[in-house]
């Protein structure tokens, strides 16, 4: 009798002793399964996010890009606002969101000489023909008054004109397509690319040069083409620095190859305006300098 209480003692224990392993290794299971579902919670809920915060930026991003922009090219009798003139000018009103061609206009201004003949094939005789100058002009005003920006192929030179004589002043901020804008690195364009290697990147047929209203038709071509014009057209309305390359004759190539053009806004000294992103993507130092120092 004391043997068969003692095996159920025995017995007793071992049960209970089985009973809180199971237990142990239940509560074991469910504090993992517990965790491995709060992770993936966790990680659905950071995705979810994380899309939220990109559809949020790319909706910001649509906001802000210009709505409509004046594509402008002009031609002249030289490079010297001063001592030479304007002698046709051409512009395209073209709609972002859409990728659509508004409304373009070319229109030339009479001139005794052209100097540039060779170049653009205009002839000075051909420019004081009879032609609505005054209503094309009040045409173009108008253009620019649709506009949020005007883009421009080396807009410094473009814009410099305006405001003499009989053009108008413009007072729209301006982009320029050579250096302002960052080409996406796949069409692999030169760091300040022509608007001929602009147009051939984007599959744009070129039949023609130097003529304002035909180069402002291969930037409106190329924009069409471009699916992440609205995030290049932020980019490129970012303030601008000056900055001088710290670099050495031997490693001038690469301020060369990053869009630095020796002895023109600094005398002496390779020199670009770009934004501040941009500078940190530069592998070489740099030092911002005054623009009107």
């Amino acid at each position: 009798m004391i043997i068969i209480e003692a095996l159920l003692i025995n017995f007793n224990v071992k049960e209970e002793q089985n009973h809180q392993k199971d237990s142990e290794q239940l509560d074991l299971l469910y504090g993992t399964t517990k965790k491995i579902a709060n992770k993936k919670e966790k990680d659905l809920g950071e995705k979810s996010s994380s899309r939220s915060t990109e559809k949020r930026l790319q909706i910001s991003k649509k906001e802000n890009s210009p709505e409509n922009i004046l594509i402008l090219d002009t031609e002249t009798t030289g490079l010297d606002n001063e001592k030479d003139d304007c002698l046709e000018v051409g512009s395209i009103l073209f709609n972002v969101k859409s990728r659509a061609v508004l409304a373009q206009q070319s229109f030339l201004l009479p001139v005794e000489i052209n100097n540039s003949e060779k170049i653009n094939n205009i002839p000075a005789e051909i420019t004081r023909l009879p032609q609505p100058l005054s209503e094309a002009i009040k045409y173009f005003e108008s253009l620019v008054c649709l506009s949020d920006v005007i883009v421009a192929h080396n807009a410094e030179f473009d814009m410099k004109w305006f405001g003499l004589k009989k053009l108008p002043q413009i007072e729209k901020q301006w982009i320029c397509s050579m250096d302002d804008i960052t080409w996406p690195a796949d069409r692999q364009l030169k760091t300040r690319p022509s608007v001929r290697d602009l147009a051939l990147a984007y599959g744009v047929p070129v039949w023609n040069l130097h003529r304002a209203l035909t180069d402002c038709i291969y930037l409106a071509e190329v924009f069409k083409r471009c699916s992440e014009l609205e995030e290049l057209l932020i980019r490129a309305l970012e303030p601008k620095v000056l900055l001088r390359a710290e670099i050495s004759y031997e490693k001038r190539h690469l301020a060369k190859n990053a869009g630095f053009r020796w002895n023109d806004a600094i005398k002496g000294a390779w020199s670009r305006k770009m934004s501040r992103r941009d500078m940190e993507k530069l592998d070489f130092p740099v030092q911002e300098v005054d623009f009107h120092a």
